[in-house]
């Protein structure tokens, strides 16, 4: 049995992570946590090994790496709702830079040779300019949000790290990605979520949007894990990989998938407090590196996974 270490195991993407490396029947599964750590999605994971660990402090984190010993490592753990990264900038590069740091110096004084995955983002691009579309791996980085910047931080790290030390080290740089158990907060889950509470009549037939022109890249989130496994299976160190769905769609075009899908007539308007200070305007992705490499491409209809997230909120409201 092989031992993996997901970091932010009680997360929306670490919990799907967690399911399919169990059900694959070959891994001993750890994760960290903290006291105050939600556990709702993982209730149901019961094989699961969890480690209080406080990624922040270093003496924490050394100690839980001496006690797992893990030869895969999935850090995603991370503040990353961006309206929140504006609000507490200081936390979100502390939380975000120094959880990374404390995990790479306590695998290197350990003396193990994980392999390790750093969970970047398509944040980290920013600013892309027309003729940049699609967006490959060689993109300039022009970060428009202090969650950007953080993501930027781990990404060269990861790489620093793979240079000066040698470690097996893989970058991964996710676009949007959503499904089941997807926070409130996000955009998708925050649109089924209302429509949910508005078919049960819990509030009144208008939903709230901010920027709908947006155009996102969405991947489901299932994919996006199985795509994670593959990058330390069979990337390269040292190498950054982007994982998206290679479309792009407005997000008033998401909203009108969902509201497809409901019966109830509502009504669509734009709260001005959901508008950002600064907005990616397009984010779309090649993946043509990364399925070159492993054979990796999305399996899962954007339809299917906007129906299993209104789903899931249907069962939870």
């Amino acid at each position: 049995m092989k031992k993996a270490l997901i970091t932010g195991i009680t997360g929306f993407v670490g919990s799907h992570l967690a399911e399919l490396l169990l059900e694959a029947g070959v891994w001993e599964v750890y994760g960290t946590v903290r006291w105050r750590s939600k556990r709702e999605n993982i209730e149901h994971l019961t094989e699961v090994n969890l480690v209080e660990c406080e990624l922040r402090d270093s003496v924490s984190v050394e100690k839980m790496i001496s006690q797992v010993q893990p030869d895969y490592i999935f850090h995603l753990a991370a503040q990353s709702f961006v309206p929140t990264s504006w609000n507490a900038p200081s936390d979100t590069l502390s939380n975000n830079i120094l959880g990374q740091v404390n995990i790479l110096e306590a695998v290197r004084r350990a003396g193990i040779k994980p392999r390790i995955l750093v969970a970047c983002s398509s944040e980290e691009y920013g600013l892309v300019m027309p003729s940049e579309i699609p967006i490959t791996e060689e993109n300039p980085l022009r970060p428009l949000s202090p969650y950007g910047v953080s993501k930027v931080a781990q990404d060269l790290l990861g790489y620093q790290y793979f240079k000066s030390y040698g470690m097996h080290i893989v970058r991964t740089r996710a676009f949007n990605h959503t499904g089941p158990r997807r926070g409130h907060v996000f955009v998708s889950s925050d649109f089924a979520r209302q429509i949910a509470e508005i078919e049960k009549g819990l509030r009144p037939p208008f939903i709230f949007t901010g920027n709908l022109s947006a155009q996102r890249d969405f991947t489901d989130v299932r994919d996006i894990v199985k795509g994670y496994l593959m990058a330390l299976d069979y990337g390269e160190p040292g190498e950054v990989y982007q994982l998206c769905s290679g479309k792009a769609l407005a997000i008033s075009e998401l909203l009108e998938i969902l509201l497809s899908m409901t019966n109830v007539a509502i009504e669509v308007r734009q709260d001005p407090a959901r508008l950002r200070p600064s907005d990616v305007p397009v984010l779309l992705g090649s993946h043509a590196k990364f399925h070159e490499q492993t054979g990796w491409k999305p399996q899962i209809p954007l339809e299917q996974t906007m129906a299993d997230l209104l789903n899931y909120w249907r069962a939870r409201i």
